[in-house]
């Protein structure tokens, strides 16, 4: 009890800190409506799969192709005439999913190797760095490319474009998003690595964990209970950092269509409306560019108000 009590207070302690600074509240809010925004429209959509019904993001009206904004379509429509607004809407399902997987998958490879190698040292550290410093030398957005090519385009062998389509359908998506959660999460934990493996090897020197080498304490323990807490406000920093940038490489690769297939993406968008903004055709792109806008630049402020927050060596 005395354990629950101490976390409650540290959360309470947290939010009232965090309270007082009206940006990192408002960012907070804002994110919490993209986040929610995504849910609705995941499970809106699975019912549609469900009943066989076409989204209405999907639905088309050629008779209303090209509409400027007005009352009735906030945003205007495209060239298939489908709402713009409610497609940018639709969009953020696919930002948040990319994002989320991204930032998760990127954040556990990082802490775990860069823990690991920071505390144990020796060939397994030589092996870490080694790794993270042939991953640092790829270009990373033609991996990306290359892997989301290989999935999309069919190039995978029947057995692996079959696991694949499985697991797409398990986690309501479709192959080429779930190539880019994979390709953007492995590819970006080398900076996370290496901090936490900078930082574990200072705290592994620090009194309290020879202390706990001295009590016993198992390597694993002393890893998890005693490093990994003092590891927390680096891995929250770098997955709101990393959460923007999967977002912004998902845009990027949906754009050269390379992506997302099925799912509204504001990448997509993007490219679909380039053609028409010669002609003054400009509300889908400026539609999902402010969406993306308002998302990534909530996320960044988010992030540094939660580093100045819990970086114990700001609270000094």
């Amino acid at each position: 009890m005395t354990k629950v009590r101490g976390k409650i207070s540290i959360l309470k302690d947290l939010l009232k800190r965090m309270a007082r600074d009206k940006t990192a509240v408002c960012c907070l809010l804002i994110v919490a409506a993209y986040v929610l925004t995504a849910v609705s429209v995941d499970i809106y959509t699975w019912n549609c799969r469900r009943t066989q019904a076409v989204p209405v993001y999907s639905q088309e009206n050629m008779a209303l192709r090209y509409q400027p904004p007005s009352s009735k379509h906030i945003a205007g429509t495209d060239f298939m005439g489908r709402d713009v607004f409610i497609r940018a809407a639709a969009g953020v399902s696919t930002a948040i999913k990319v994002g989320a997987s991204a930032s998760l998958i990127s954040s556990l490879i990082g802490v775990l190797l860069g823990a690991f190698a920071g505390y144990y040292g020796g060939k397994l550290d030589d092996f870490v760095v080694w790794v993270y410093s042939t991953f640092a030398s790829m270009p990373t957005l033609l991996f990306i490319l290359a892997f989301a090519l290989l999935v999309s385009k069919g190039f995978l062998c029947a057995p692996l474009a079959k696991a694949f389509a499985a697991i797409a359908t398990t986690f309501n998506t479709d192959s080429g998003m779930l190539a880019l959660y994979l390709a953007i999460g492995i590819t970006g934990w080398v900076t996370l690595c290496r901090v936490v493996r900078a930082e574990t090897l200072k705290l592994r020197e620090a009194p309290y964990i020879q202390a706990a080498k001295v009590a016993g304490q198992n390597s694993f323990k002393i890893i998890f209970k005693h490093i990994f807490p003092n590891l927390v406000h680096l891995v929250i920093i770098y997955f709101t950092i990393r959460f923007a940038y999967a977002i912004m490489t998902e845009v990027i690769v949906s754009y050269l269509g390379l992506g997302v297939q099925l799912a509204p993406s504001w990448g997509v968008m993007i490219a679909d409306g380039q053609d028409g903004l010669w002609r003054g055709i400009w509300w889908e792109i400026a539609t999902a560019t402010g969406f993306m806008f308002f998302l990534v630049l909530s996320l960044h402020v988010l992030g540094d108000s939660l580093r100045d927050l819990l970086d114990p060596r700001l609270k000094q």
